[in-house]
Order: C-alpha cells, then sequence, then structure tokens
C-alpha cells in the first residue's frame, strides 16, 4: 500500500504527469542562509517540492520561504519524526553522494535495513529511498524491487557526483547524467517486468539538457541540487530553476500531453 496519496494534489499530478520537479538543498547542507536563497530560487522558479536536510528548522524556514511541499532528507531513521511534526511532507533516506568522499559508502542491506527502520516508525509519510550507485545497475534494480517490497513509495537514483565528463558543452551534460540516466532505466525496466508502477525520480547530475532524457528514461521527476544550490547569485538560482522547469514543459509537449 503506497503512501503517495498523502501527498499534495500538486506533488502527486507531477507524478502522474512525470513532470515533477525537485529542487534539492543538500542532505548535509545545515547553511540557513543558503536553504533560504535555494528555497526562493524553488518557489519563484516553478518547482513543485523542496528538498533540505533534516532539521525542523530547516524545514519551516523552507515552507515559510518557498510556499512548497517540503521532502526532508537523512540516513538516521530517527530524525524523521520532529521533521514532520515541523510540516515535512516527504521524508527520504539518501541521497549518498555528499558521504563518498569521505570514505562512507552504502550497502544494498544498510539501505534496506533504514528503510524497514523508516516505514516502522513513520508508516503513513510518503517514503522516498536512494538507491546508491556504488552498486552495478542489476543489483541497483533488485534493491529497487526490495525496497519497494518493505515500504519504499518512491525510488530516486544518484550518481552525478562520480561521473568524470571529458567533453565540453552539452556533450559534457550529458556524460555527467549517464550513471542516473541508466540507473533510472534500468530500475524501469525491472519494474516493468514484474508490474511495479512505482514512481522513480533520476536525480544527480542532470541539467535543462538532460532532464527530458530522464523523463525518456522512465522517471515520474526529476531531483537537481547542485546546478542550483552552488550558484552565487540568486537571479542565476532562479533562472536556473525556470530553465529546468521549461525543460521539463517542452519534454511533456514532445510528448503530446
Amino acid at each position: 500500500m503506497t503512501s503517495l496519496n498523502h501527498l499534495p494534489a500538486s506533488v502527486q499530478k507531477g507524478l502522474d504527469q512525470k513532470t515533477l520537479l525537485k529542487v534539492i538543498s543538500g542532505l548535509n547542507n545545515f547553511d540557513k542562509s543558503n536553504v533560504e536563497r535555494v528555497a526562493l530560487a524553488a518557489g519563484r522558479g516553478g518547482a513543485d517540492l523542496l528538498d533540505v536536510a533534516c532539521d525542523p528548522d530547516l524545514v519551516e524556514l523552507a515552507i515559510k520561504i518557498s510556499g512548497l511541499p517540503v521532502c526532508v532528507s537523512a540516513v538516521k531513521p530517527l530524525l524523521f519524526i520532529e521533521a514532520v511534526q515541523a510540516g515535512a511532507t516527504m521524508i527520504e533516506i539518501g541521497n549518498f553522494d555528499s558521504f563518498y568522499p569521505h570514505g562512507r559508502f552504502f550497502d544494498a542491506d544498510e539501505v534496506l535495513e533504514l528503510t524497514k527502520e523508516t516505514r516502522a516508525l513513520l508508516p503513513e509519510v510518503p517514503l522516498s529511498v536512494t538507491v546508491p550507485h556504488i552498486l552495478s545497475l542489476d543489483r541497483q534494480s533488485q534493491l529497487a524491487l526490495d525496497l519497494v517490497s518493505v515500504g519504499a513509495d518512491l525510488i530516486q537514483t544518484e550518481g552525478g557526483t562520480s561521473a568524470r565528463p571529458l567533453s565540453p558543452g552539452s556533450l559534457g551534460l550529458i556524460e555527467k547524467a549517464s550513471p542516473a540516466l541508466a540507473a533510472t532505466h534500468t530500475i524501469r525496466a525491472a519494474f516493468v517486468e514484474v508490474g511495479c508502477n512505482t514512481p522513480i525520480l533520476c536525480a544527480s547530475g542532470l541539467s535543462a539538457v538532460t532532464v527530458p532524457m530522464a523523463i525518456a528514461s522512465g522517471a515520474s521527476g526529476v531531483g537537481v541540487g547542485s546546478a542550483i544550490n552552488k550558484l552565487d547569485n540568486d537571479l542565476e538560482m532562479v533562472a536556473a530553476v525556470r530553465r529546468l522547469s521549461e525543460s521539463i514543459a517542452l519534454s511533456q509537449l514532445a510528448r503530446g500531453l
């Protein structure tokens, strides 16, 4: 039984129409000033969902500034409780990209146990779980199926921080997104094979160039972080979100929706 029906209608619609845009400030980003700027850009730029670190104060700030539903990300399930009490709409285990440079890796068994623990604590809160990209693609797809079986409502990809683009321009942006795109395609194929319709959010390493590819690969939406939260200028941040939103809209038109 999915908990996605507890999401706001706008988020459900985005998933159903495969147009959801989630702006990510960062699982380990507790800089209130930066989160405030990201939240403002997400709200003004046309995002559907804002993802912040799992902290009640950040949740309240993000809701106030963005006017958007807020998802919180963490790898410690107990942290989710206060964040939900503060107004978080969705909870997410991962993503894990920020841990890898410090030598912290999450294997399939650990992610599965974190999911079980989280679902036991908050059985009716919409739950997204990231599949670690350090796993081979076939193991990623199997883990995704296992996560759904223990209560994950949405599966998210990762991998952009480990990509090493060799080319400039659009080709380099495609190379940057390739791990997340490959994971999305592989997981969606595994879901189709068993008749699973759990949404997939393609995240990590995406840009306005590659979000249509993510949707074409089987994603119901996209998550974008560093392409926005690393910018220094507030106007540039808003413009970046708008470009992403417009890219998704053009993709929708191309599909005849």
